[in-house]
């Protein structure tokens, strides 16, 4: 087991929620303290409040991960006999590190919000408002016939060649392989100033840009040759859409009552707000984390018939009723999803990796409202 930093974490974590998945603007990364230090202690939280990093200097945190960035707006100061200064001072001071993934983690695939539409028992699911396609690469190497199995294996292991449910896709084509090992050549078959011949086979793949770095490094392992030919070349298709929201259905029509209900107990809240009419139907269920006023018109041009977001305001309840749109709002606290699912996903992560790390779920209430 090894005990990483604090940029072998993130970049691992990143893998998971990449950057350029977040929103322009968007306030993420690392915020407070460094990654250059070892980290056996992390902490998930949704919030990063004086009590949090009370909470985490008394369970020897070296590392918080946080969904909401402590640091939106830019500070006009630090003053550290006021609440927010004193939390960055006790950061500093027990050498706590603080890293928000906010709109990236809502985006990423298994992100918050398919952990809310999963906690909402929706099926069917697909992303509710577009931001993102991820661009494609085509890989073409040659390979020896003898080793073609193992490095179309490596390869497709690594993440190439997924076409929609199918995996491990290639195309292949036989020929003949020409090279000449010069002085200082090493080759695997052949020697030094013979023309030699070889019969190979042609592996064409697909490959997700973020992948294709990983995909190559696992194609040069299994490969054979002490210098591979390989090309890659730009796709106009493209591939894996991300976005903000989710857009599914549940397996059975209920009203609008009884989704209520449905959404308190799924999600753990004591109360919502609801708009439309009670009595009216509901099966086809749009759903975004935190505040998702803006969204309204893109979740009634999905064709949902109830739409789940929180800190709802109050006209656009009423554009909303105008559109004929059923809303739930839940709160913006129901992002609490993300503090098991971080937990869970990081932690399987850091056992692949040998990390010798522990990961702790923030345990301290952050809800600002109490219902009555």
């Amino acid at each position: 087991m090894k005990t990483p930093n604090g940029y072998e974490i993130i970049q691992l974590f990143e893998q998971f929620a990449p950057k350029h998945l977040a929103m322009e603007g968007d306030k993420i990364g690392l915020q407070i303290g460094t990654l250059n230090k070892p980290i056996r202690r992390i902490m998930i939280t949704l919030d990063v409040l004086e009590h949090v990093v009370d909470e985490a200097i008394a369970h020897g945190i070296d590392l918080i991960i946080a969904h909401h960035p402590p640091i939106f707006r830019p500070l006009k100061h630090i003053v550290t006999d006021q609440p927010y200064g004193r939390m960055i001072e006790k950061c500093i001071k027990h050498n706590i590190a603080i890293y928000a993934a906010h709109t990236n983690l809502d985006i990423a695939k298994g992100g918050v919000n398919d952990w809310l539409a999963e906690a909402l028992q929706l099926q069917n699911v697909d992303v509710l408002v577009p931001t993102y396609e991820e661009p494609l690469k085509k890989l073409v190497v040659y390979v020896p016939r003898t080793h073609a199995d193992a490095v179309r294996k490596a390869m497709g292991d690594a993440g190439a060649g997924h076409i929609g449910n199918y995996s491990h896709c290639t195309f292949n084509s036989e020929g003949i392989g020409m090279f000449l090992p010069e002085e200082g050549a090493n080759p695997f078959i052949g020697q030094q100033g013979k023309l030699e011949t070889v019969e190979e086979v042609r592996i064409e793949t697909i490959v997700p840009s973020r992948l294709q770095r990983k995909v190559i490094r696992a194609m040069l392992q299994a490969h054979p040759y002490e210098e591979v030919a390989y090309d890659v070349y730009p796709l106009d298709n493209k591939g894996m859409t991300y976005g903000l929201g989710r857009i599914g259905t549940l397996s059975e029509e209920m009203t609008l009552q009884q989704f209520a209900e449905h959404v308190k107990t799924s999600l753990h809240v004591p109360a919502v707000r609801v708009v439309g009419e009670l009595a009216s139907r509901v099966r086809k269920v749009a759903v975004i984390g935190g505040d998702g006023n803006k969204y309204i018109h893109e979740a009634k041009m999905s064709g949902a018939d109830v739409y789940v977001t929180g800190d709802l305001y109050y006209h656009v309840a009423h554009d909303a009723l105008m559109l004929g749109l059923n809303v739930v709002d839940p709160g913006h606290h129901v992002e609490k999803v993300m503090k098991e699912g971080v937990a869970n996903v990081l932690k399987t992560m850091c056992a692949q990796q040998k990390f010798d790390v522990d990961i702790y779920v923030s345990k301290t209430h952050t809800e600002p409202f109490t219902f009555i």
